[in-house]
């Protein structure tokens, strides 16, 4: 694998700081985001290499190890206990009269881990690697994740085809088995992990599987009562006005909610909050009225 220069990528110095690592991870996470550049290859591979950059340059731990060991950081706890194994072998034989050779034969060890072209140790066992961890946002609309939906996806040079449940969270992150950077030595390949970028396109908040509205109805309707139609997120419904609404009292739609993610024609509750609308301005024959109105209640 060819080494990826993760500061060459985020465009900075590897002496940059923590705030400056991810003011550029900002920056050219939105000049290659896929929806400013629909049907660009190019910024989609942009992209990704932006964020596997961010990940792992971001993260203290990880960046010590990259520093250390390049594209293979995550294999930097395991090249070191395989090296501490060859060495201890190594003084093993030394023990013993006549041993030739040893010390090309740790050579060749390290050869086969940093770049040569061998994967046996010094005892002839194939060191295996699980493949890298990739990362991916996908940013979708809020009406998008109501009913699940297939899509593709173009990872690494490749397309992934699947399928998105509904109701999925803003900020969720679902793992694709296997579906990352290739294993070595015969290792597994690594996992696709895709983190949900939600924007809210509708007029409803969302909590959990629960939606919330706000409706306004007039004062003539809040005080004698009345039926009026609200929006639901995939439809309309009637609703009864009881005589002497109040101002920010709530009623809840049930099952008119969001769908409950991975449970199958189950939905959280829409919840209604009514304001109450004064009339500004007033007829004279209404103004008479309500002072009438005033006295009758006084």
């Amino acid at each position: 694998m060819a080494f990826i220069d993760y500061y060459k990528i985020l465009e900075i110095d590897k002496n940059a700081t923590e705030k400056e690592i991810k003011k550029a991870y900002r920056k050219l996470a939105r000049k290659y985001h896929p929806d400013v550049n629909p049907n660009d290859p190019e910024a989609e591979k942009k992209f990704q290499q932006v964020n596997e950059a961010n990940e792992v340059l971001s993260d203290p731990e990880k960046r010590k190890k990259y520093n250390q060991f390049g594209t293979d950081w995550q294999h930097a706890d395991a090249y070191e206990q395989a090296g501490q194994q060859q060495q201890a072998s190594q003084s093993h034989y030394s023990n013993f009269e006549g041993f030739e050779g040893g010390g090309a034969e740790f050579s060749d060890f390290f050869e086969s881990m940093f770049g040569g072209g061998g994967t046996r140790s010094g005892y002839g066992r194939t060191v295996q690697f699980k493949g890298q961890d990739f990362n991916a946002s996908l940013q979708m609309n809020l009406t998008d994740v109501y009913e699940a939906q297939k899509k593709t996806l173009t990872v690494n040079g490749k397309n992934l085809r699947l399928t998105i449940p509904a109701g999925v969270e803003n900020g969720q992150t679902i793992k694709i088995k296997g579906r990352g950077g290739k294993g070595k030595g015969g290792g597994p390949n690594g996992d696709l992990y895709i983190t949900f970028d939600l924007r809210n396109n509708t007029q409803f908040k969302r909590k959990g599987s629960d939606l919330y509205s706000t409706v306004t109805i007039d004062l003539y309707k809040a005080v004698l009562g009345g039926e009026i139609t609200v929006d639901t997120f995939n439809g309309k419904a009637k609703l009864k006005i009881k005589p002497g609404t109040q101002n920010n009292s709530k009623v809840k739609l049930k099952g008119k909610g969001f769908p409950v993610y991975k449970n199958e024609n189950s939905y959280g509750d829409l919840y209604i909050t009514y304001t109450i609308k004064i009339p500004e301005t007033l007829t004279t024959e209404e103004a008479k009225l309500f002072k009438e109105l005033a006295k009758l209640q006084s």
